[in-house]
């Protein structure tokens, strides 16, 4: 949500209040190779073999427009995919995480992990600076890590990232050691993202209102203005920038950024066609089709690492407790021919927990995902749903199987229709039930759904804890969270001590593996389709790229014209 993050059109299903509730990953900037792009018509492509042989330059303004702002600009603050996008020209990272969830190094140069895997020891690049002047040092790696861990910055995200985290000390001016409470196989992942991105330390003894609206890091960018409600934010080049992860090298070639909060796509559209804007995100793929046949734009699109966009059945109560019947459900319907019907072909149907381009992502799984509609009758008979109402509903004991499905978020009504249609055939009655936010939440943590949706973007198999973890289950008393499912089961909960105990990437994910196949025993979640990160451009604006997470990178972008 938030982190949809719903990522609209990325997943266009995310609900409005969810993007305040699901709280997203993200990692560090990669090299921007790991994108697609696809053409708009011959002009399209032409512009694609002109960005190849054309000779990069620098200077201009690139003009973009977004679909949605973060209530929060820190990222240890918020956790919305939003936020990461935003503040990813800003803040540099300890490490650097490509899209095969390979680190590197980053602001830290190389690193040793202790036998015991407790203690952590980074050694500093040197000569890096703030865009206000300060020095990059050992003290302003502590002074981050400790900020972010503090109760008074109320992460919603970057706090649970360092849940083992012990302590930060600076070793001598370049060194930075970092000790856990227990082994954590995911920490330099975490560390990559841009939610535990470096601030200037003069920054963090702000207010975090103040940290809302402004941040300061080592980036290739700087804002001076910092992020404007309602209307944006505009970066401009941080000339001294020469430490980028590999391959890049020196200041970024675009002189300035400005980028514009336009959350109507048809607005977005007719600013991009219009000549108002050069680039823009997340068009629907209505447009993105309609685009594709017109001369002067490109589409650049690369997909979303993590959790599929699916719907997310509550398995604590209620019919879908049930594990047959979550498992006729999600045989029973025809979930890839109804994306190919809402989506023209643009998204592809997902088979599996994780997105298939993953890292830790078991292939393997896919048969289980396959559409049975013999398999889901039979099931439900298993179940008890063996009678019929005058609607032609299944019922056992006189009650009819109805499942209630609550969004926030109107851009999930086309799709949700289809799906009714498609259980009301198994004889399952889905209500749809759009809510307000302040509804929503309160249902959310009171557990009082049957069917929830969202799509959860992140670089490694790491999201798994988060989205089907048993700490993370929502409720009154621990507060919004990201366990929709609700889902617990100790065989899982075994597989991520395992995965975190981890020695090596393997290790990790062979663990991750055993819990993909637990959780699709389980019917623990519903795939649906894979989300696809955008950015369309007009003709003579070059080398877009995406982050591992998905989120655009426009560190290496240029203006032929």
């Amino acid at each position: 949500m938030g982190a949809a993050t719903r990522f609209r059109s990325r997943k266009p299903a995310t609900t409005a209040g969810a993007a305040a509730l699901m709280l997203a990953l993200a990692t560090a900037c990669s090299s921007g190779a790991d994108g697609a792009t696809t053409g708009g018509g011959a002009a399209g492509d032409a512009n694609v073999a002109d960005a190849a042989a054309a000779k990069p330059r620098s200077g201009g303004t690139l003009r973009l427009a977004v679909e949605k702002e973060p209530e929060c600009l820190d990222p240890h603050q918020s956790p919305t995919e939003s936020a990461r996008a935003l503040t990813r020209p800003i803040l540099d990272s300890l490490v650097h995480q490509d899209a095969r969830g390979t680190v590197r190094p980053w602001l830290a140069t190389r690193w040793k992990v202790s036998p015991d895997r407790l203690a952590y020891t980074f050694e500093l690049r040197q000569g890096v600076t703030f865009t206000d002047g300060e020095r990059f040092d050992a003290q302003a790696v502590v002074d981050n890590l400790d900020h972010v861990v503090d109760p008074k910055t109320k992460s919603l995200l970057a706090g649970s990232l360092l849940a083992a985290y012990r302590s930060a000390r600076a070793v001598g001016p370049s060194t930075v050691e970092i000790r856990l409470k227990r082994p954590d196989s995911g920490l330099l992942g975490a560390l990559a993202l841009p939610n535990l991105g470096i601030q200037s330390p003069r920054t963090l003894k702000g207010s975090p209102s103040a940290l809302c609206a402004k941040i300061v890091g080592t980036g290739p960018f700087r804002s001076d203005t910092g992020l404007v409600p309602q209307k944006g934010i505009d970066y401009v080049k941080n000339p001294s920038y020469d430490w980028a992860p590999e391959p890049h090298r020196g200041p970024a070639r675009l002189d300035r950024i400005e980028v514009k909060v336009v959350p109507d796509n048809s607005a977005r559209l007719g600013a991009l066609t219009s000549g108002q804007v050069d680039a823009v995100t997340a068009l629907s793929p209505t447009s993105l089709n309609t685009l594709k046949g017109q001369p002067g734009f490109t589409v650049h699109s690369t997909p979303y690492p993590g959790i599929n966009y699916s719907y997310w059945p509550n398995t604590a109560k209620g019919p879908l407790s049930d594990v047959n019947v979550r498992k006729a459900l999600r045989a029973g319907i025809d979930w890839g021919q109804i994306v190919k019907n809402v989506y023209f072909g643009v998204y592809q149907g997902a088979r599996g927990v994780l997105s298939a381009g993953t890292p830790g992502h078991d292939a393997s799984l896919a048969p289980a995902y396959a559409h049975d509609p013999a398999s889901a009758a039979r099931l439900l008979d298993q179940a008890g749903w063996t009678g019929r109402d005058e609607a032609g509903y299944r019922t056992k004991d006189g009650k009819r199987l109805t499942l209630r499905h609550m969004w926030s978020d109107g851009s999930v009504a086309n799709l949700a229709t289809q799906v009714q249609s498609a259980a009301k055939s198994l004889g399952v009655e889905l209500v749809e039930e759009n809510l307000d936010g302040g509804t929503f939440v309160k249902r959310l943590l009171d557990g009082d759904y049957e069917l929830i949706d969202t799509s959860f973007s992140a670089p490694g198999p790491d999201v798994l804890r988060v989205l089907f973890g048993a700490d993370n289950i929502p409720t009154p008393e621990r507060g919004i969270s990201n366990n929709m499912a609700r889902y617990d089961n100790p065989e899982v909960e075994a597989g991520f001590r395992r995965a975190l105990d981890a020695k090596d990437q393997a290790g990790q994910h062979r663990a991750y593996a055993e819990v993909q196949r637990r959780i699709t025993e389980d019917a623990a979640v519903l795939p649906i389709y894979s989300p696809l990160s955008t950015v369309t451009v007009r003709e003579g604006v070059r080398q877009i790229g995406f982050n591992a997470d998905g989120t655009p990178d426009l560190y290496g972008a240029w203006l032929a014209s």
